[in-house]
């Protein structure tokens, strides 16, 4: 971040270390119009004002932002197909780069990304209120159907309603995640698990350290969960055992060799193979306090 000069962002001018906006220095985007020093999208119609919450080092926090109806309409709106050249058709990498690099909604997206940037000066702090934040979003399904090449199918959400909506499943939650997580500046990567339909976010991190040796580690984002942590017990008592699909979101930055979840994961991994006892429920107390984690979820 360059002090006293305008983001890349715009309309936000780095100010003693803060992003604030700055419209009539720093200009404004595409379908929007400068009113004093903010930039008023054509899209920011019905505003429903929403409250999200992280944890950070064991701290719950909570942060507001505004949504707005002509957006969520507009993204509802777009068509669900992708047509191939003739020859190929379309992957489902191709499905999850065009939800989440949808321009119009990343305008309205942005100021949650510097939110979340004025709320930590490290990085490292950036990422983890991203991850806790998509992670206590609701776990839940859009009740919309859609026609899909004849056939009628559930809504899969953009990254924008999942925040309208302040619900959603695995997919479309690790969709908001990797923009966010893109925005600040991350490579990332969603894993699809095939034979368990399941989906997470990778961030790039030392190969070691990575989940399945793939360079990436695993973030759930359904709910509450350790960094690095895949030994997660879904509904059913499912665990993931397959190997992904990795399909690549963008290139950026790698999480760092010391990161302090590497040993909290392997830590709850531990606590999980022995079942909670007298002799570790002190050490998992302090993990369900550290991140926020909640029910059996984690065991």
């Amino acid at each position: 971040m360059s002090y006293d000069k305008c983001s890349s962002v715009k309309p936000y001018f780095c100010e003693k270390g803060l992003l604030i906006e700055k419209a009539s220095v720093c200009g404004c985007y595409e379908n929007s119009r400068i009113n004093g020093e903010l930039c008023i999208s054509d899209y920011q119609d019905g505003q429903k004002n929403i409250t999200l919450k992280y944890v950070l080092d064991g701290q719950e926090h909570y942060m507001n932002f505004s949504v707005y109806q002509k957006m969520a309409e507009y993204i509802s709106n777009l068509p669900k197909d992708i047509f191939g050249d003739g020859e190929n058709s379309p992957s489902r990498t191709d499905f999850k780069l065009r939800n989440i690099n949808e321009e119009k909604q990343r305008q309205l997206l942005l100021p949650l990304v510097v939110k979340i940037q004025n709320s930590a000066k490290s990085k490292e702090d950036q990422m983890r209120i991203a991850v806790s934040l998509v992670q206590n979003i609701h776990f839940g399904e859009s009740e919309k159907k859609v026609n899909f090449f004849g056939q009628e199918v559930n809504y899969s959400r953009y990254p924008y309603e999942v925040l309208y909506d302040m619900n959603g499943v695995c997919g479309e939650k690790s969709e908001l995640l990797a923009f966010l997580l893109k925005e600040i500046g991350y490579s990332t990567a969603i894993f699809y698990f095939h034979d368990e339909n399941h989906e997470a976010v990778g961030i790039k991190c030392p190969v070691e350290k990575s989940y399945k040796e793939s360079g990436y580690c695993f973030v759930e984002t359904s709910g509450p969960a350790i960094i690095n942590d895949g030994g997660l017990k879904y509904i059913g008592g499912v665990r993931l055992m397959s190997f992904p699909e990795i399909m690549i979101i963008s290139e950026g930055d790698s999480l760092n060799k010391n990161l302090y979840e590497y040993d909290d994961a392997e830590k709850m991994n531990k606590i999980r193979e022995r079942g909670v006892n007298v002799l570790n429920v002190n050490a998992f107390d302090y993990l369900k306090r550290k991140y926020g984690l909640t029910g059996e979820y984690n065991v």
